[in-house]
């Protein structure tokens, strides 16, 4: 019987969803040289072009030293790339190279697949019209502050 506590529900709907992302994480063999810090710096670039060092260390709650070496890792490995600020020369704006675009949309087809194949596997219709109105509550959730 489903709860009607929002306190108990939380208990029980957390360690379902980490255990989803951790097992999404898993299944990403494109993903796995990256650290998560990394990977959220890529998606962040992925969402906004381009940022400034300052700006995703702000965003990742980051000393700025750490992110410049994480923007170094991610420089070696060619997926981002650096230009000078059009209105400061003395700023670099930092923005996913196409390969690391190209990192990206892997990833997220690599999981998309699994996730896709999961559902139609284990789920009933009746139980994919759940998770399909569980979007909308799951996404106010994630936009909550």
């Amino acid at each position: 019987m489903a709860s009607r506590n929002p306190h108990e529900l939380a208990a029980q709907l957390r360690p379902l969803l980490t255990r989803l992302v951790r097992k999404l994480r898993k299944l990403s063999p494109a993903d796995e040289q990256l650290s998560q810090s990394e990977r959220s710096v890529l998606v962040l670039l992925d969402q906004h072009n381009s940022l400034l060092s300052a700006e995703l260390a702000v965003m990742e709650k980051m000393t700025p030293q750490s992110m410049g070496q994480l923007l170094q890792h991610l420089f070696q490995l060619g997926l981002i790339s650096r230009t000078a600020s059009p209105d400061d020369k003395r700023k670099i704006n930092i923005s996913l190279s196409a390969a690391g675009r190209e990192r990206i949309l892997k990833v997220r087809k690599e999981r998309d697949e699994w996730l896709g194949k999961a559902i139609g596997e284990v789920c009933t219709k009746e139980e994919q019209a759940i998770l399909q109105a569980a979007i909308g509550p799951l996404t106010k959730l994630v936009e909550y502050e």
